[in-house]
């Protein structure tokens, strides 16, 4: 049975419009940028929010402010008409070269280190690339990727929440852990290791993380009592607390070399068969992030494959 979608089409005029008014704050200042007149900028983006059936400004003072379905639709807007703008150049001969922009959420529970390998590829992209890394809680990110504010978030664990807009986890490797300690700390505890780690003073991530849980799993494998100093939301403060000799700290082996040279300690053994897992998740879009390729493709081949020195 055929099915009529043109009223489902998108108008891309009225978008167009919105667009303009979005970027420069006010209907006036749109129509001296378009040579159109108020009342009919005004009609289209009234024909806009219904045809969309959300309200995508507020008045505020002398001025319009986006709602949060404005900001999602000012995203979608921006990428369409910049993307426009370039396929004009790009056909006429002249590319304009534009840096690609990323856009990541890192969760404050990953290492600095890890976050910092996973992205760096991307870095070297021919053409260039802009990245902007928003750090916080996980689930705080997640929201902002599924309101569409973020190209890709780094975590340490798959989301499996119900979004109202799917998510894709893409893991990008695992990787053993190790403990690491400063002098004093390791050379006394390096003897009859593990057993001797009982009692032994230990900086720890919190409850919530993926290497806490693997932590705390291998303590009772091995039956060891840590005795905990601190437990800690942030991963470089724990680096920063045991460089000073405070405790014991674990971290991927897949930094294994950055972390002794960076933080001047010494690897007091490997956690047997206990690993944390990372993960990129991104939002459903039908142009895969030229950006998020790279750091996939370079995570999966070099950096979660390599043994350390």
């Amino acid at each position: 049975m055929y099915h009529d979608h043109s009223m489902e089409w998108l108008n891309y005029h009225h978008l167009l419009y919105f667009w303009a008014v979005a970027r420069r704050g006010s209907i006036a200042r749109a129509c001296e940028d378009l040579r159109l007149a108020q009342p009919t900028i005004s009609g289209q983006l009234r024909a806009l929010e219904e045809a969309l059936g959300e309200k995508l400004f507020v008045r505020q003072g002398r001025g319009l402010v986006l709602t949060e379905a404005g900001q999602i639709a000012y995203r979608y807007a921006d990428e369409i008409f910049t993307l426009g703008g370039e396929l004009k150049d790009v056909l006429k001969g002249r590319p304009r070269n534009r840096p690609l922009h990323l856009s990541v959420g890192v969760s404050d529970i990953i290492p600095k280190l890890i976050a910092y390998r996973i992205l760096e590829p991307a870095l070297s992209m021919r053409g260039g690339v802009k990245i902007e890394c928003i750090e916080g809680a996980p689930e705080e990110l997640l929201l902002k990727l599924a309101a569409n504010e973020l190209d890709l978030v780094l975590a340490e664990t798959p989301a499996y929440s119900a979004f109202r807009r799917r998510l894709f986890n893409h893991l990008l490797g695992s990787s053993d852990l190790a403990l690491f300690a400063a002098q004093p700390l390791s050379r006394f505890y390096r003897r009859g290791f593990p057993k001797s780690l009982t009692g032994a003073p230990f900086l720890l991530p919190i409850r919530k993380s993926a290497l806490r849980q693997a932590l705390d799993d291998w303590f009772e494998a091995e039956s060891i009592t840590p005795r905990v100093l601190g437990e800690f939301q942030d991963t470089a403060l724990i680096d920063v607390f045991a460089q000073s000799g405070a405790g014991i700290f674990a971290a991927p082996v897949a930094i294994e070399r950055e972390i002794r040279t960076s933080y001047h300690v010494v690897k007091l053994g490997t956690l047997s068969n206990h690993t944390v897992s990372y993960y990129a998740i991104s939002g459903e879009r039908k142009i895969k992030h030229p950006a998020v390729t790279v750091i996939a493709e370079a995570a999966q081949t070099r950096l979660f494959t390599s043994a350390p020195a």
